[in-house]
């Protein structure tokens, strides 16, 4: 059997990190492995395309690749696709490099620019990765001022939590020494060294440009069924899955649920192998709404939120939650990468 995984990167990001990953040299060089160094990837059925689907043919099933390395376009036959490619991010929240070595180069510029800033440092919203950035740059340097801006009353107003977790983080924040401010809206910036004029988006939005417009919602996401199946109107659609953040599935976008998305989606394709070759119905596993849980790293604390837990906080959350390396040996065995993790 081949597999043929196309991506922009030449590795595995570990974005739960990308906060410290953009703060700390030494945690930068283990938060990016390339494809070929994953020991578990080291298959001769397993090739890897560095680029992007520009277009499918549910059809067909016929996947029409960009590659970036040979500037030249292709067309894969395939029996199933798994939509896995996200959302566009914006920067810091994840590196805009595509290759190991520029990322880190971007990394090692972001962290000078943060050692020099005779200022001090601002950081303009506190979602999730904003008020972990603003820990993580004052845990690594002490000396320097921080302060984080949110035009809400509320931080991670966007998020569908409680109030008293919100309230937990700006404290655990100004224990650590951040100044935070809330309700007051950044109206303007002056740009000190802009290398570029070219406009980014302001929110994350789903990569999803590639596949027809009846298998998405109106937000751009993939529309599945609890078996990760497309649920729009697509042919073949018992061939075609979505996972991670680009599939329209209830609760918040988490790493954790991308990969048990990616286990389900795995598990629902061999069943359907078995089915085909005559081994009666398959037995799909399906996936359940995923209830609102969170936990972000805020220096050497960590808050976390679930129903059942409610709202916690403290240094050994972040041992138990992210261990020594912000969770990148979690991800690593949870996907069975191999033996030797690079942290």
């Amino acid at each position: 059997m081949e597999i043929t995984v196309v991506d922009e990167r030449d590795g595995y990001f570990h974005l739960i990190g990308s906060p410290k990953a953009l703060a700390c040299e030494t945690f930068a060089a283990t938060a990016w492995t390339r494809f070929q160094d994953i020991p578990a990837l080291e298959s001769s059925g397993l090739k890897f395309i560095q680029g992007s689907v520009s277009s499918v043919d549910f059809g067909a099933k016929v996947a029409h690749i960009l590659d970036t390395q040979s500037q030249s376009s292709r067309s894969k036959p395939y029996d199933y696709l798994i939509a896995s490619s996200g959302l566009r991010r914006v920067f810091p929240t994840v590196p805009q490099s595509l290759r190991r070595n520029e990322f880190l180069e971007e990394a090692n510029r972001h962290m000078k620019e943060v050692q020099t800033a005779q200022e001090g440092v601002v950081v303009v919203g506190g979602g999730a990765v904003g008020v972990e950035m603003a820990a993580e740059l004052k845990l690594l340097d002490p000396t320097q001022k921080v302060t984080l801006i949110h035009s809400r009353k509320r931080l991670l107003s966007s998020e569908p939590l409680p109030d008293d977790f919100a309230e937990r983080v700006d404290s655990v924040l100004h224990e650590g020494g951040v100044e935070v401010i809330l309700g007051q809206r950044v109206v303007n910036t002056t740009a000190v060294d802009m290398k570029d004029e070219q406009r980014r988006h302001s929110r994350c939005i789903p990569t999803s440009t590639y596949l027809a417009r009846e298998a998405l919602n109106e937000d751009g996401y993939v529309k599945v069924h609890s078996s990760l199946q497309f649920s729009g109107g697509v042919l073949n659609p018992e061939h075609h899955y979505a996972v991670g953040d680009i599939a329209a599935w209830s609760g918040i976008k988490r790493c954790g649920g991308a990969m048990h998305m990616g286990h389900f989606a795995a598990t629902n394709i061999h069943q359907h192998m078995l089915a085909t070759c005559g081994a009666g119905k398959p037995s799909f596993v399906t996936l359940q709404p995923f209830p609102s849980i969170m936990g972000l790293a805020l220096g050497k604390k960590t808050v976390s939120y679930s129903p059942i837990d409610g709202t916690r906080d403290g240094e050994d959350i972040m041992a138990s939650m992210f261990g020594g390396d912000m969770g990148n040996t979690v991800c690593w065995n949870y996907m069975r990468l191999g033996e030797a993790c690079p942290a």
